[in-house]
């Protein structure tokens, strides 16, 4: 894969009267990113049948992602004081990002194929995985699908805007007071996400062994050979033009007060109060396959073809036989006729899709802070109050229940409130002048993320999985412990070592659970689904992978770390981290690897400043993913960044990411059941900044 540049640029003005009492701030930022990420990718594992356990590949896929990014925004600071004992700061951002992207995969349909009929010969097995086979669909190839191809054109932004006061107010020389308020909203929306799918019968060969997973499309007697570099091949079996509309907003408030003391050695005292709230709302308007697609699903896949992929597509990461050559959409295509289509159907709100989630939280504090001889620190004590509503729509007939083109609803209402009183402890202590040991100690919390606690749940109807949110759940919650010790054998140079222990008191995870939900489909999409009394719509047993509170669990570790100037400007930064965590359900902790550590050398004088970091981290669990582990490898990257000031006003700079081109490796549960392999390629900044 080809590298890629991103212009990027950023533009201040300044300005202070003569007396200091007023000052104004403007910057404006503009930056431009074009991104493609090459991936092979095997969604999910299933078993064979009901009677056969060894598991197979769901879908097999080459995929292509493409994204131009370009984010521009601006914001202003004005600072005031119109006394010695009163600074005022008013701060305000408005942002505007573009994120269009397409996204398009060539999948062997493997699960549709033997859900429907097909057959599955010459495996073989490895670990409970039939790692490479034979796949026919119905009738030796000839009916149904063995190979879906997805394209998916999404027209995305992102609006952000807040506006802050902070005001900060010394009555006296013993008091001071800080007052801050403010708004923040923004909106992320997908105002349009042309979709088209395409399918055919097909016989293909499988093999998940080697450095990628390998598919090639075979004949079979009179079975129709799959061309993946021909349109004609396939035809269009879907299409959806679906809205998706994101608003977020909070307003909050935050006063404190700190009284310097002389009681012996308590040195002064800090309390104050924070109030928020949030809102979250999530709009899904969907087209209905029956009012949407049906009067376009004779259209020929020709009507919708471009050009094959790019010659080095899959160059960095194929295997022999894997899939790297398919023809792609015609983005322009799909829109002209898709869009056309819109202003005959419209739009219809698909309501286990949408959500709503409010947070309001009410927080209390109070510290002392204590100094004596060769010690410092502080002790605090910290009262949070949570009050959330969620409102979405379960599926469910019934009293209360509406009806709609993807099936019956009854719209739900949740409510949760809890409060956590966390304590804390923070101690220093110098054992001499150049070495310092530090000791903290708490109680912390985490709350969920939006999307978790709302009543509403996504499909993957190709792999009749989904994710599903639960308003029932606690918050992570944990005790932790750290002691630390610090060496300054001089100005510029550190040594560090630290050891940790947190007790987790409950922890977020998956949990699987199987559910019936409504799709809507041409045909019938899996031989387990059945028919409902609304043409188009079919009910599907599906396991979902619910947001659930598992427990608690330890995470222990150390940290070792170091800064040193070597010769004249040149000078080394470095910190390893080793963590063994565990839950008591024995599921690993997300995002958790045992071992990590960076390495950074630099160069810095009045004139440049450069860095070079060669960062790595160890295999890491990520989360449940169509009902197995999805894992992650080893990740390293090494990164540079370059400053050259050519004035005191004017600065280029320069950025190089992932300059070893490293790629991303998911697998699920071990080795043998690769999940995906990614190429972001190389990634390179360059841009300027002046100063007014």
């Amino acid at each position: 894969m080809s590298g890629k540049t991103d212009p990027q640029g950023t533009g201040l003005i300044s300005w202070r009267d003569k007396d200091d009492r007023f000052g104004v701030l403007l910057a404006a930022i503009y930056q431009e990113r074009h991104l493609r990420r090459d991936g092979v990718e095997v969604l999910g594992y299933q078993p064979v049948s009901a009677s056969d356990p060894t598991l197979v590949p769901a879908l097999i896929g080459s995929a292509l992602f493409r994204q131009d990014r370009i984010r521009k925004g601006g914001n202003i600071g004005v600072q005031f004081k119109p006394t010695d004992q009163v600074l005022v700061n008013v701060t305000g951002l408005l942002s505007e990002f573009d994120a269009n992207n397409v996204n398009e995969n060539y999948l062997a349909w493997i699960t549709r194929a033997l859900g429907n009929g097909g057959t599955l010969s010459n495996t073989t097995v490895q670990n409970g995985t039939a790692v490479a086979g034979r796949v026919a669909s119905l009738n030796n190839g000839t009916q149904d699908f063995g190979v879906v191809y997805d394209a998916i054109d999404r027209f995305a932004r992102a609006t952000t805007r807040n506006v802050d006061f902070d005001a900060m107010y010394r009555p006296t020389d013993d008091w001071t007071t800080h007052l801050k308020i403010g708004y923040t909203d923004a909106t992320g929306n997908t105002n349009g996400q042309p979709f088209v799918e395409f399918g055919a019968p097909a016989v293909l060969n499988y093999d998940l062994r080697g450095t990628a997973p390998q598919v090639q499309f075979a004949p079979n007697g009179n079975a129709v050979t799959v061309d993946p570099t021909n349109p004609a091949a396939l035809q269009l079996i879907f299409g959806s033009l679906h809205q998706i509309l994101n608003d977020d907003r909070e307003q909050y408030g935050y006063l404190d007060a700190t009284k310097k003391l002389d009681a012996g050695p308590l040195k002064s005292l800090k309390f104050g109060i924070k109030r928020t709230n949030h809102e979250r709302d999530l709009t899904f308007n969907a087209t209905t396959y029956g009012g949407f697609f049906v009067p376009i699903n004779t259209l020929p896949a020709s009507t919708f073809a471009g050009g094959l992929t790019p010659g080095d597509y899959l160059k960095n990461i194929s295997s022999p036989g894997t899939l790297t050559r398919y023809w792609q959409v015609d983005t322009g295509a799909v829109e002209r006729v898709l869009f056309a289509e819109l202003e005959h159907s419209g739009r219809v709100l698909y309501p286990q899709q949408s959500f709503s989630a409010q947070e309001k939280t009410t927080g209390g504090f109070v510290m002392g802070n204590f100094e004596g001889d060769h010690w410092r620190g502080n002790l605090g004590l910290r009262v949070v109050r949570t009050e959330q509503t969620t409102n979405g729509a379960v599926f469910a007939g019934g009293p209360g229940s509406i009806d709609n083109p993807f099936g019956r609803f009854i719209p739900t209402t949740a409510e949760r409130n809890y409060t956590d009183t966390l304590p804390s402890l923070n101690l220093a202590y110098d054992v001499r002048k150049d070495v310092v040991v530090r000791f903290a100690v708490a109680k912390v919390m985490a709350r969920p993320d939006y999307t978790d606690i709302v009543p509403r749940t996504t499909l993957n109807p190709g792999a009749l999985t989904g994710a599903a949110g639960n308003p029932n759940l606690d918050p992570y919650r944990a005790t932790q412990e750290d002691v630390s010790i610090e060496w300054y054998p001089d100005r510029d140079t550190a040594f560090t070592l630290a050891l940790y222990n947190k007790d987790i008191k409950s922890f977020i995870v998956d949990v699987p659970v199987a559910g019936n939900f409504p799709i809507q489909s041409a045909t019938l999409p899996n031989a387990a689904c059945t028919p409902t009394s609304t043409p188009n719509l079919f009910n599907c047993p599906f396991t979902i992978n619910k947001r659930s509170n598992g427990g608690g669990g330890k995470s222990q570790g150390a940290e070792l770390g170091f800064t040193k100037p070597i010769w004249r400007g040149f000078g080394m930064q470095a910190n390893y981290t080793y963590s063994d965590s565990k839950l008591d359900s024995g599921d690993p902790v997300p995002g958790d690897s045992k071992n990590t550590y960076n390495v950074t050398g630099f160069f810095e004088n009045k004139r440049l400043s450069a860095r070079l970091a060669y960062t790595y981290r160890s295999d890491f669990f990520v989360t449940f993913d169509r009902s197995t582990h999805l894992d992650e490898s080893a990740l390293k990257s090494l990164d540079a960044s370059v400053a050259l000031n050519l004035t005191d006003n004017i600065a280029l700079t320069f950025d190089g990411l992932n300059l070893t081109d490293e790629k991303i490796v998911q697998f699920a549960d071990n080795r043998s059941r690769p999940r995906a392999i990614y190429d972001n390629g190389r990634v390179y900044y360059a841009g300027a900044k002046v100063r007014f």
